[in-house]
């Protein structure tokens, strides 16, 4: 097997990462053992950045995958194109992966296509292969390599869940919003502000989080607070800062919306 040099995807620097638990632990301890890594989570909560620092922990690249419905096995594994009159072959990012000894991170496994993620078992399991049919060949991973996929429980359904086959192969972490004090630090060094702004944003997030399933399917996430923050650096009031960064993009309901901008009101 080819190897290949994936140094533009290794951090440079420790990402900054607030642990919540043994999250750190218990995915170095994964990885150490060459089990595949999944991580359950509402969206915005850390589960990329976590990958990032985990990345950096354990020096390894990492390589990030977005997932789609039009996702297929091409786009990961790879697909021979023309070039010049000439048929060559293009590996895709997990055959990357796993020539580099990388960490390959699926996200939102479940949006992918069924018989897309089938093409993963084989190298979730003990067997460590990533099968090539076209051509022809199965990649070994090395030690190096780690496998991690994650997904938003909050939206699975009959129709995109991860099969039982898919899910027991891995080793699962759950992640949830950070505790209000660990999440008005975050905010506050993601976002440049002060703490007691990134407090009163932290306040909005759970008033809106407690309004799940009544209305909003998820409530606001600390990536939309570190939008709100940023724009209230830039000189932005926070009520509209809070407005079209943290309530705008939670719903289209006008009722909901009202009830939003008094719970911003309420808080600043």
């Amino acid at each position: 097997m080819d190897t290949i040099q994936l140094e533009e995807y290794v951090p440079e620097s420790e990402p900054y990462y607030l642990p919540q638990g043994d999250e750190v632990v218990l995915a170095e301890a994964a990885y150490e053992n060459a089990l595949p890594l999944l991580l359950k989570g509402p969206t915005g909560c850390g589960k990329t950045r976590f990958m990032e620092y985990l990345s950096w922990r354990v020096h390894r690249p990492l390589v990030t995958v977005s997932c789609h419905d039009d996702l297929t096995t091409s786009d990961l594994v790879g697909r021979y194109l023309i070039r010049g009159g000439e048929t060559v072959w293009l590996d895709g990012p997990l055959a990357r992966a796993v020539k580099a000894g990388a960490i390959c991170y699926l996200d939102e496994i479940v949006e992918a296509r069924k018989d897309t993620t089938v093409v993963i078992h084989p190298l979730a399991d003990d067997r460590r292969l990533l099968p090539m049919e076209k051509r022809g060949e199965l990649l070994r991973a090395p030690a190096e390599f780690m496998l991690a996929v994650s997904y938003n429980p909050g939206y699975q359904s009959v129709l995109k869940d991860l099969k039982p086959s898919t899910r027991q192969r891995f080793v699962a972490i759950e992640f949830h919003y950070p505790e209000p004090g660990v999440e008005s630090e975050i905010v506050a060094h993601e976002a440049g502000i002060e703490t007691g702004i990134a407090e009163g944003l932290v306040r909005l997030a759970k008033l809106t989080r407690n309004l799940r399933d009544q209305g909003l399917p998820e409530g606001a996430s600390t990536r939309l607070l570190v939008h709100a923050g940023r724009l209230i650096r830039a000189g932005i009031s926070p009520q509209r800062a809070c407005e079209v960064a943290v309530c705008q993009p939670l719903t289209d309901d006008h009722e909901l919306l009202a009830g939003l901008l008094e719970m911003i009101h309420a808080v600043f």
